[in-house]
């Protein structure tokens, strides 16, 4: 991968939006797979290596807009691109107040956010958090089972908090033809008919890939055998707006 100094050919700008553990990078290799696509990573990370340029972060909004959209890296054999884009996750734009409004008025902006049950996004990131293993590649035989973890109410609810809010910032944020809306569970179950319809809503040509990826899910189990206390928690939000997470 190249970052150029110089402004580079003009791509539909597009980026991908969502909680932690959601399913975005999962979506972006997908979309990677496409000839005249490319997403580069969470710009806002410091570690992302698809940006070399720590320093970049020091930059001003406006500066790393232009640097995501505009000084794009390119990605080797793609030399046809069409659509641009990058991946920001709910707790970058907290840790930069201000960059989600310049965001949504960066023009011709289209985005896709990627929408899980809040319950599984929190089990998984307290289980990256505790094995220290945030994405895993290669055979199923080579993973590692992820520890099971016990959640409190309190946390619980702060992040339900956290993700409801998001959804409804994100949702009025743009224009109804400017956002489309995935579902992880859709994501993982049948991949190819999301990905026809963001061709679509991207505007760019439709593109039958493969939707095997070299990242492999790491849990597998479901969230009764994986949250220690989730028949306490169950209970606890049983008849509320959260109900259905606990159904899955």
């Amino acid at each position: 991968m190249q970052l150029f100094s110089e402004i580079m050919p003009t791509a539909a700008p597009f980026v991908i939006l969502g909680m932690p553990r959601t399913g975005t990078h999962y979506l972006e290799e997908l979309l990677n797979l496409h000839p005249n696509v490319s997403s580069n990573g969470e710009l806002l990370n410091p570690y992302d290596m698809n940006w070399p340029d720590n320093s970049r972060l020091l930059r001003s909004d406006r500066d790393l807009l232009e640097l995501a959209y505009q000084y794009y890296p390119t990605r080797s054999g793609k030399t046809a691109l069409t659509h641009v884009g990058c991946k920001i996750n709910q707790p970058q734009f907290r840790e930069r107040p201000g960059f989600f409004e310049t965001l949504i008025g960066w023009p011709h902006l289209r985005a896709i956010f990627v929408r899980r049950n809040s319950l599984e996004s929190l089990r998984s990131l307290v289980q990256a958090r505790t094995s220290g293993q945030w994405l895993q590649y290669g055979t199923c035989h080579s993973l590692a089972v992820p520890p099971n973890v016990t959640l409190t109410i309190d946390e619980c609810e702060a992040y339900f908090r956290i993700a409801d809010d998001f959804h409804t910032l994100v949702a009025n944020s743009f224009q109804r033809d400017r956002i489309m809306t995935i579902d992880y569970e859709d994501l993982l179950r049948d991949p190819a008919p999301c990905l026809d319809a963001i061709w679509f809503f991207l505007g760019t040509s439709p593109h039958a890939c493969s939707v095997r990826t070299a990242l492999r899910r790491q849990e597998m189990r479901p969230l009764r055998e994986t949250v220690c206390n989730f028949v306490e928690l169950k209970r606890h939000f049983s008849g509320g707006p959260h109900t259905s997470y606990f159904e899955a």
